[in-house]
């Protein structure tokens, strides 16, 4: 009789609800482990699906870490695209903030996706590359819209480069502070905040 119920409850998930439920077993594996330790049939088991269902959803091993990764990245875009018009200095802060709840409610998804550039997988590395270069391109647009720094900043190799350095440096920071926890989300978002503008200045 049980079994039945859970069927029936199974059969009434929609189909992004299913998706978005492995999607998360998935970010939540792949942040605990290697890639290549990570093995599609425990999602399966874990999600309480056939593999067959799975496999429906992601052809391959390397569509579902794909897909894991694209999430995640697609989050993290929007939760700190820049306010049209509003100064780079004030929004910072705010976009910081988000950054910083979301790896905090999110912390198996920001694990795995930074996870995805040790994959020996050169596909799925490409995806997560792709996905740095979108916030690097975020990022430097709004530098250019703002005039305190100027459209030349969108082109300039030196301001790519001081972007990417610093988005290095903040992974490495939030990826140390759910590892060991404090100082609280306040100081760790004006240390990030002091380096982005230290390293465009």
């Amino acid at each position: 009789m049980a079994a039945n119920q859970g069927e029936r409850a199974r059969r009434r998930m929609s189909t992004e609800e299913r998706r978005e439920q492995l999607l998360s077993v998935g970010a939540r594996l792949f942040s605990e482990s290697p890639y290549d330790d990570v093995w599609i049939e425990r999602v399966a088991e874990i999600a309480e699906v056939s593999r067959g269902l799975l496999y429906h959803y992601f052809p391959t091993k390397r569509d579902f870490f794909a897909a894991v990764v694209e999430r995640e990245s697609e989050r993290m875009l929007r939760m700190t695209a820049a306010v049209p018009g509003v100064p780079v200095r004030e929004q910072l802060g705010a976009g910081l903030d988000a950054y910083l709840g979301y790896v905090e409610a999110h912390a198996h998804g920001f694990r795995a996706f930074h996870r995805a550039d040790a994959a020996g997988d050169q596909a799925v590395r490409r995806v997560y590359q792709r996905a740095l270069a979108a916030q690097e391109r975020q990022i430097l647009a709004a530098l250019a819209a703002d005039p305190e720094f100027g459209p030349g900043f969108e082109g300039s190799p030196q301001a790519r480069l001081a972007v990417r350095g610093w988005l290095a440096f903040t992974t490495a920071v939030c990826l140390e502070w759910l590892r060991e926890g404090g100082p609280g989300r306040d100081q760790v978002r004006e240390l990030c905040a002091r380096a982005l503008l230290g390293a465009i200045a």
